[in-house]
């Protein structure tokens, strides 16, 4: 019997598309979802209500890997660590939409790409604010495109918190995923010490911290992929083995050969 692939849905600036829909529509009204919504809810006996968003830009990904990798190396070690994060988010179960927030046109498996021109921060709080003036007040989970370790139990125990917003943290300062309960009640500052940042404007919510090795361990430099190396089991480290990334031993210290 022929089977109908399923491709990802293009919304191009429509941030909230309807899960399970997987058809090809690249121009997709926010009327649209609203009356698909409608009919889902109707015609689905269950929904979990929650939200995953993964903000990507592919266009010359990695910069701070070039003294080893290509640019088209380092597009292509992003989307493998891209289908990483979004197959575990899959694979997770909790979310009834995962969004992609990209620059350009990709295909993951088993989510929607939102199509945006626009920085981070700008399109991040853009779709929090959609999400909010036209109550859909899911709570949503953003998580960085560039965290390849990251674990289905890991997803779980996030979104299992009781907390107005659990914020998993990276190396020097940075924010790896974060979970909002209400997108109306946050808006996120991404670059610099944002970890920082986020707790300033989580105050007065009940915060927690969410201290993983996992979740971390952000990829932006060289060294960096020794962790890939190490502890990865999917797409990223086997693209390495692929292209003759390996882990060397010099005098005791561990590094990264070609």
């Amino acid at each position: 019997m022929n089977q109908t692939k399923k491709v990802p849905r293009l919304y191009n600036g429509a941030f909230f598309p309807t899960a399970g829909d997987y058809s090809i529509d690249p121009v997709h009204s926010f009327v649209d979802f609203i009356i698909s919504k409608a009919f889902y809810l109707c015609t689905m006996s269950f929904e979990r209500n929650m939200r995953a968003l993964i903000p990507f830009k592919k266009s010359n990904a990695k910069s701070r890997l070039g003294s080893l990798l290509s640019e088209k190396e380092r597009e292509e070690l992003a989307m493998a660590m891209l289908n990483d994060v979004a197959g575990t988010l899959v694979t997770s179960r909790c979310f009834d939409v995962i969004d992609i927030l990209s620059t350009s046109i990709i295909e993951v498996e088993g989510v929607n790409i939102v199509l945006t021109e626009m920085g981070l921060n700008e399109a991040l709080n853009e779709y929090l604010d959609k999400m909010s003036s036209h109550k859909i007040n899911e709570p949503v989970l953003i998580i960085m495109a560039d965290i390849p370790l990251v674990s289905t139990k890991n997803i779980k125990d996030i979104v299992s918190t009781k907390a107005d917003i659990m914020i998993a943290p990276g190396r020097m300062g940075g924010t790896n995923a974060i979970f909002i309960r209400d997108p109306g009640s946050f808006h996120v500052d991404y670059y610099g010490a944002s970890f920082l940042k986020h707790l300033r404007i989580a105050s007065g919510l009940h915060i927690e911290i969410f201290d993983s090795f996992n979740l971390s361990t952000d990829i932006d430099e060289v060294p960096d992929l020794i962790e890939v190396l190490l502890h990865g089991k999917g797409h990223s480290q086997e693209y390495l083995k692929t292209i003759g990334i390996d882990i060397s031993a010099n005098g005791g210290r561990v590094g990264v050969k070609r």
